[in-house]
């Protein structure tokens, strides 16, 4: 401890900061750093996947309510312009929800926009399987039907950029009674 003598002649501690505290302080500081800054990225993450994947399943409740309360299918399509629906690439280039007045789950002329999503962050990989790929279909029930008539269910994957987590992954699996949930998955494909 560093000492001097003030007006009145007393020995007083100084206030200062000696070299080693300062460098016990900093190597304190750094090894926190080291620890929470890594925890903070995957925090950020799974927040972000947690967001885009309540994204699809609030849309899917929104299409849903909107053909019961039609009495008419409404179909919910990935879109890349936002105005029609997109049979290539993958569901992160966006989507609309729309009343299907013709029963072909495509988007034609006097058919009302109900819902537009924009695309998504790169790196973001959001496909659905086979029956769902390009569109999902409910009937006035709130049932989902392709547009044969036959029952449709399927599972929508959503996987973060390069380099993935593990166990980052979100799923959003579709009923074909209309009712959708989401799981966590540990493998991205």
């Amino acid at each position: 401890m560093i000492t001097h003598r003030d007006k009145s002649g007393f020995i007083s501690p100084s206030r200062g900061v000696t070299l080693i505290e300062l460098l016990v302080t900093m190597s304190v500081l750094a090894i926190l750093l080291a620890v929470g800054v890594p925890s903070f990225g995957q925090f950020t993450s799974n927040n972000r996947l947690n967001n885009f994947s309540n994204s699809l399943f609030s849309n899917l409740a929104l299409a849903r309510s909107e053909a019961i309360k039609r009495s008419g299918r409404v179909v919910i399509c990935k879109s890349a312009d936002g105005s029609a629906c997109s049979g290539t690439e993958d569901w992160s280039q966006g989507w609309i929800i729309f009343a299907d007045v013709d029963n072909d789950a495509s988007m034609d002329n006097g058919e009302q926009i109900i819902h537009r999503m924009p695309t998504m962050p790169a790196g973001y990989r959001f496909v659905g399987n086979s029956a769902i790929s390009n569109y999902v279909s409910y009937d006035a029930q709130g049932m989902t039907k392709l547009t044969s008539g036959a029952f449709q269910a399927g599972t929508f994957t959503l996987c973060p950029p390069e380099p993935a987590i593990a166990g980052s992954g979100r799923q959003i699996i579709l009923s074909s009674s209309g009712r959708a949930r989401t799981v966590k998955i540990t493998t991205c494909p």
